[in-house]
């Protein structure tokens, strides 16, 4: 079929009127502190798919695992091919223990100044209170060496943080004993499942939160083959209370996160929808 210069014109000012259309939108809505951890999209078949979805979920922001088995450069173009920056970079503490060279010169190139201690191994957990803060205590030394090269360290949590010494968590003697260098990324799904209230445990680490992963705990007996996790908004957490407790106490960015996600996509989706929905106006960065 032959198209007329005149069909060709309509074709065009329709296409640049979408465009304009999809442009205005996104101008009339202001960025909110919503991130997504990759680790929810790694089976996902490769970067460039993973770093679609989070585009096309409207998010704009991606906290990394280690260099996401890419060099730094082929992230980089990566990311700039869908208008994403890292806010952050899950490490490993071995890594962090042998490598601090390795490891800031890669996030530098990236674009990305904070470091996280994302888990221990079994045989690296403090099994009593010396141990919590002789680690809080090493991990304020790593602080203090990345803070002269411009970076920040943090601290995410599972359950066995969570465990009591004589009325201090392993969490809170770590954080004692680091100072205030060391910030803190509360896992609020993984809080509830020490049986700790998430709104009241970030009241404790007000001023030194830079994120939360939001994420939520499915109903006792469902999503089993999700580890139990949920989507937010879409479980047993009470985001009535642990929003407005995470604009109090300071909270920078809330991380769309999920441990074991049937179709990674779709919780993407419905976590960056519910957060873009239920954050307040003045959390917009």
């Amino acid at each position: 079929m032959t198209i007329t210069p005149l069909r060709k014109i309509a074709a065009t000012t329709l296409l640049c009127l979408s465009a304009l259309s999809a442009f205005a939108k996104d101008a009339a809505m202001p960025p909110k502190p919503i991130a997504v951890q990759m680790y929810t999209l790694r089976h996902v078949a490769s970067l460039d798919e993973q770093l679609k979805i989070v585009h096309d979920a409207g998010v704009r922001a991606v906290e990394t695992v280690g260099t996401q088995n890419v060099s730094a450069n082929e992230l980089k173009r990566l990311l700039d091919r869908y208008s994403i920056r890292v806010i952050s970079s899950h490490v490993q503490l071995a890594d962090l223990r042998t490598d601090l060279d390795g490891v800031v010169a890669f996030n530098q190139a990236i674009g990305n100044t904070v470091l996280v201690v994302p888990y221990l191994g079994e045989q690296e957990r403090p099994t009593d209170a010396a141990g919590w803060t002789a680690l809080g205590e090493e991990l304020a030394g790593i602080s203090k060496r990345l803070q002269a090269r411009g970076m920040t360290l943090a601290y995410h949590n599972h359950d066995f943080e969570l465990v009591d010494f004589a009325g201090k968590t392993g969490l809170d003697l770590l954080f004692e004993a680091a100072g205030p260098g060391l910030k803190t990324e509360l896992d609020l799904a993984w809080v509830a499942r020490a049986g700790l209230d998430p709104a009241a445990t970030l009241g404790k680490f007000r001023g030194r939160l830079f994120a939360v992963h939001a994420k939520d705990n499915a109903a006792t007996g469902q999503a089993q083959d999700e580890g139990g996790f949920a989507p937010v908004g879409q479980g047993v957490l009470d985001w009535g209370s642990i929003l407005p407790a995470a604009k109090a106490a300071g909270v920078q960015w809330f991380i769309v996160e999920h441990d074991q996600p049937r179709d990674p996509s779709a919780v993407v989706k419905a976590g960056a929808d519910y957060l873009y929905k239920h954050l307040p106006a003045d959390a917009a960065r």
